[in-house]
């Protein structure tokens, strides 16, 4: 398969995620710009291996559960442990609002986790398969602040401040703009986005590292958000509190998991531990016992 074949698929399972019902072939073609005879070719050889399935009354094309069974894999994997879902939970009952966990992926941040906390009147609830807009959210803005400036503005210029469209109304357009705003996050200690990702939502965020160190490589962020009619400016000493305590709870836990993963790439994984009752070489089978009823 040649390095442009491997983007059409690529771009095929993209423009199905997501998709709900699915899509018909010429849509298909439409989207990713192919004909149709290669697009065809290559949803072909995707039901053939089981990532995507055709409905036989529709005729459409859907992605698989084998995607979300792999994301689930991976994220396993990588140690996005009940404890971090309870740190983020915490949070979420602490502050009452929509809490996510990011995690820096090369150079972008990938959430992984979610806590809802709102109980009453307006609900947030974000789309966790959606790019990161890092120059548009408190998430991006909280691990851009980490990065020498230089790294940090070479990021949003190579991306461009206009690459996604659905932003809120007070989303950074300029260099000067980000500079500023970088500058306070690091000053403050957290990073804060009103109506820049979405209209109506205010969200703060900050970062965690690897370990306790100050030095530490940046792991990931912790973000709250919410209605801008109750994320108030009078909140944030408080969520910056809460974010903080989290983020001190998080690179306990990620210690850990950088320990864990540098034993398994040493020594390989863990041994599957024998049954407590496992019969000894050579023993006799035990005698079913016989029960009256």
């Amino acid at each position: 398969m040649t390095v442009a074949a491997v983007h059409r698929c690529l771009d095929v399972l993209e423009c199905l995620a997501g998709a709900i019902g699915g899509l018909e072939l010429h849509d298909i073609a439409a989207r990713v710009g192919s004909p149709k005879s290669g697009v065809h070719r290559l949803l072909a050889t995707l039901v053939d291996r089981g990532w995507v399935v055709q409905d036989a009354d529709t005729g459409h094309y859907v992605l698989s559960l084998r995607f979300s069974t792999l994301a689930f894999r991976d994220l396993d994997a990588r140690v996005v442990t009940d404890v971090a879902q309870e740190i983020l939970d915490t949070l979420a009952r602490r502050t009452q609002e929509y809490c996510r966990l990011g995690v820096v992926e090369g150079e972008t941040i990938a959430w992984v986790a979610r806590a809802q906390g709102a109980t009453a009147g307006l609900r947030y609830d974000a789309d966790m398969g959606q790019e990161v807009a890092l120059h548009a959210t408190a998430t991006g803005k909280a691990w851009l602040a980490t990065l020498p400036e230089e790294d940090a503005l070479r990021l949003i210029c190579a991306r461009g401040f206009f690459a996604h469209l659905r932003l809120g109304p007070r989303a950074l357009s300029t260099v000067e703009g980000l500079k500023r705003q970088l500058a306070a996050t690091r000053t403050r200690g957290y990073a804060v986005a009103v109506e820049e990702a979405e209209p109506g939502i205010v969200a703060l965020a900050t970062t965690f590292r690897t370990d306790p160190r100050p030095d530490a490589p940046v792991a990931g962020t912790l973000s709250v958000a919410g209605p801008v009619s109750r994320i108030t400016p009078e909140r944030y000493p408080q969520i910056h509190a809460a974010l903080a305590e989290g983020a001190a709870a998080l690179e306990s836990v990620w210690r850990l998991r950088v320990r864990q993963r540098a034993r398994a790439q040493r020594y390989g994984p863990k041994p599957a531990p024998k049954p407590v009752n496992a019969a000894r070489p050579g023993a006799k089978p035990a005698t079913p016992l016989k029960v009256r009823a």
